[in-house]
């Protein structure tokens, strides 16, 4: 049996972060990963991050020679039949394609040489809970066969989708377990050469035949190749997004030649974070606590954030010796102060967007019922903030298609309250209510 101050589940982006940061502060910190250290940073992603997210943590960017693949200069929005493009640069929109897996490696090796214990091929069976508090997990040596219990304060849940702490508490426990299938995208994509792109802008294109209730993409990467992949919302029944890939996004004239380097799957959580991320002995990070921005499944950065977030208040909870849910409460007010407020109000927007048909985005994209400067303010602050002016204008330009302007007014409204009441994250104490207004407000 081990004991850690602190013990990290899961070397991706945000545990190897809470890892790094709790390990500088001091504290006896273990990671552990279910697969082999040489295979840590090798996963399904669309490989982009926006450089805003390195201003608040205190790693490098990704470097040329190292884990930078090329650079991202801004995002285009392509309608359903691809006749507008909505191009989008500046705050939020700029950045770079990472080495997915060389950047997972430095990641890792930032946390151990920080300090860090890091054990892989390590399987979590189940989390240890004593009188209402996780602590430590149960695990299996996925070399030996062995199973071992690792004790610590604080437990750290930083699983990805599995959730795999969160997802097998005993019943006495009051985070949310269930994820909706309606907010979960089942993706696919593939790396593939052999491609002539435009370098510097991440496409990504709306269709509700080819990608429902999601979205398709077209990311570039350096030396002819590009990271392509289909979102579908989980809960639709239909086609495979592989299925639509190859049937759709792959005879684009551009990738009719392309070749396959790389391919997977799985399920990202594309909706709110959680409304509350803590339990006593327990913080949940990244995924598992569904920190991935809503509109376009970006969860590097997110995670990332609240890694570093997670690290800092589990070292001064243990420093205070209170690992109590109300001693890891402010977790939860920085984190939705720092993001989760913004994600909140993008999961309003995801959801009008879902409920759309192509109809509307061509002729809303078109009429410039939703402008390139909305999507960009809504993007990078979570809010759809539409002028007076604008209003006026637009109604009367576009007096055919009223009711879609009816409804984006309603979409801004309730953007703006969901954002700000994450933004005003409660107190313990006040928490039951705040909950209770979620479900309304929905």
């Amino acid at each position: 049996m081990e004991k850690f101050d602190l013990l990290v589940i899961g070397a991706g982006s945000g545990g190897c972060l809470t890892a790094y940061t709790a390990a500088k502060a001091g504290l006896k910190v273990g990671l552990m990963d279910c697969k082999p250290e040489a295979k840590i940073g090798d996963k399904v992603c669309g490989d982009a991050i926006a450089g805003h997210h390195f201003n608040k943590l205190e790693i490098s960017a990704p470097s040329k020679g190292l884990d930078f693949n090329s650079e991202v200069k801004g995002v285009k929005v392509i309608s359903p039949d691809q006749s507008i493009t909505f191009k989008m640069e500046g705050r939020g929109m700029s950045g770079s394609i990472v080495d997915r897996f060389r950047f997972g490696q430095r990641l890792l090796k930032s946390a151990i040489e920080s300090g860090a214990e890091f054990q892989d091929s390590m399987l979590v069976i189940e989390p240890l809970t004593e009188q209402g508090y996780v602590r430590g997990v149960t695990a299996k040596n996925l070399k030996s066969g062995r199973k071992e219990d690792f004790h610590a304060k604080v437990t750290i849940d930083a699983t990805g989708i599995a959730a795999a702490i969160k997802n097998r508490l005993p019943e006495g426990f009051v985070v949310e377990r269930e994820v909706s299938k309606r907010d979960l995208m089942a993706c696919h994509r593939e790396i593939r050469g052999n491609v002539e792109l435009e370098q510097g802008y991440c496409q990504i294109y709306l269709n509700q035949s080819v990608s429902p209730a999601g979205y398709f993409w077209v990311f570039p990467r350096d030396g002819g190749k590009v990271n392509v992949g289909v979102g579908i919302q989980a809960s639709m029944k239909g086609p495979h997004p592989k299925t639509q890939l190859y049937n759709h996004v792959l005879q684009l004239p551009f990738l009719k030649d392309s070749k396959l380097l790389h391919a997977g799957g799985g399920y990202v959580p594309t909706r709110r974070p959680l409304d509350c991320f803590v339990e006593n002995g327990l913080m949940i990070v990244g995924d598992a606590a569904c920190m991935v921005n809503p509109i376009h499944g970006g969860g590097i950065g997110p995670s990332m954030f609240a890694g570093k977030l997670a690290g800092e208040i589990s070292s001064d909870a243990i420093m205070r010796d209170d690992v109590s849910r109300k001693g890891l409460w402010q977790y939860n007010v920085d984190y939705m102060k720092g993001y989760g407020a913004k994600q909140a109000g993008l999961d309003i927007f995801r959801i009008f967007l879902q409920e759309i048909t192509d109809d509307e985005l061509n002729y809303g994209m078109k009429n410039k019922l939703v402008k390139e400067s909305d999507v960009l303010r809504a993007s990078v602050d979570g809010d759809l903030k539409l002028s007076i002016g604008d209003k006026a204008e637009r109604a009367f330009r576009n007096i055919r298609r009223l009711d879609f302007l009816i409804k984006l007014r309603a979409v801004s409204k309730k953007m703006h309250r969901l954002k700000n009441h994450y933004f005003n994250y409660p107190s313990i104490e006040q928490f039951p209510e705040w909950r209770a207004q979620i479900k309304k407000l929905y």
